[in-house]
């Protein structure tokens, strides 16, 4: 079963960026949950930058494989919303979906209609958007306004 790319990407590029989410996946440190997710995000540049998931046993500072390529890319000195696309695997048989604090962070570094590509390593895949993921998301805009009511300017 394959998704259905329409006009947010092609094919091709999906299901490539789905083959380095699956090498990323087998990086994952995942000593607890044993649930291993792989992330690959596509700066604009068409460089990818790899995400895992990593455990702590303390969980707080477990961080998803969605976070780590977005951080990792920030950290490269890629800019925020610059990333053409970002694709998630796991072994499910639906294609796995981020959390809410990877959606969070989705809707801060990327554009709203960057697209998303969900998959499994089981061959089933589908490709949504940031704006989709988390609508109504919380964002600078909120907090710009409220420091304009307050009188404050932004750090």
């Amino acid at each position: 079963m394959s998704g259905n790319a329409s006009s947010l990407i092609e094919e091709r590029e999906a299901l490539s960026l789905l083959e380095a989410a699956a090498e990323a996946r087998t990086r994952a440190y995942i000593p607890y949950s044993g649930f291993a997710v792989g992330a690959a995000l596509l700066d604009a540049e068409g460089g990818i930058h790899f995400g895992c998931n990593i455990e702590n046993a303390a969980y707080g500072p477990t961080n998803c494989a969605e976070r780590t390529a977005l951080f990792s890319a920030v950290a490269a000195g890629r800019p925020p919303r610059s990333f053409r696309a970002i694709a998630v695997t796991a072994d499910t048989a639906e294609p796995v979906t981020p959390c809410g604090t990877c959606r969070q962070v989705l809707a801060e570094l990327c554009a709203p209609d960057m697209p998303v590509v969900l998959g499994t390593i089981r061959g089933p895949w589908r490709v949504t958007t940031v704006a989709e993921l988390l609508p109504g998301a919380f964002s600078s805009a909120q907090l710009d306004e409220d420091r304009a009511r307050k009188g404050g300017d932004r750090p």
